[in-house]
């Protein structure tokens, strides 16, 4: 696939094109968790970003067709966590559609804010939201730091091709 050579037209790309240009990108790998009205829900995210040092504020993305949408929708607070190259089975869980994401083997806990927190992860946030920003099928999803734990050890699991991927020296 390549560019329009009329670059002038105020056509859109495809969807396609989009997926296949973000395949080559890179990204880490995150798993968004929050106390659902009929217990825990999460998803799996990449589009998980850094806004802002003062004050700490980060942002992702979610399908408002996801099944974790309608929890997260009405959260006030959400829960961020950085996955290790150790748990892309974790990682796969919480993508996969119709999966008891927080049944065994799954292991976590009600953290701060009654937030599920996934243990064994590289680092892990609370954060509050304070924005929800339509974009398309999605929202960006808009958080401030609350408070965490960055002391998890291991390599940061990464995602590319369309596959899980350790990070390489």
């Amino acid at each position: 696939m390549t560019a329009t050579p009329d670059l002038g037209t105020s056509r859109l790309a495809s969807p396609d094109l989009l997926r296949s240009v973000f395949r080559q990108h890179a990204a880490g790998v995150a798993v968004i968790t929050a106390r659902g009205e009929n217990g825990p829900v999460g998803f799996t995210a990449t589009s998980l970003s850094s806004v802002s040092a003062q004050p700490p504020m980060l942002s992702f993305g979610i399908s408002t067709g996801a099944s974790s949408w309608p929890a997260i929708s009405g959260a006030d607070h959400v829960g961020v966590h950085i996955l290790g190259e150790h748990q892309e089975q974790l990682a796969a869980t919480f993508a996969r559609s119709g999966a008891d994401r927080f049944g065994a083997p799954t292991v976590w806990h009600e953290g701060p804010e009654g937030v599920p927190v996934l243990d064994g992860v590289l680092a892990w946030l609370v954060c509050r939201v304070v924005a929800r920003v339509p974009a398309g099928d999605h929202r960006i999803v808009l958080a401030e730091v609350v408070l965490g734990d960055p002391a998890g050890s291991g390599r940061p699991l990464l995602y590319h091709q369309g596959r899980f991927n350790g990070l390489r020296d």
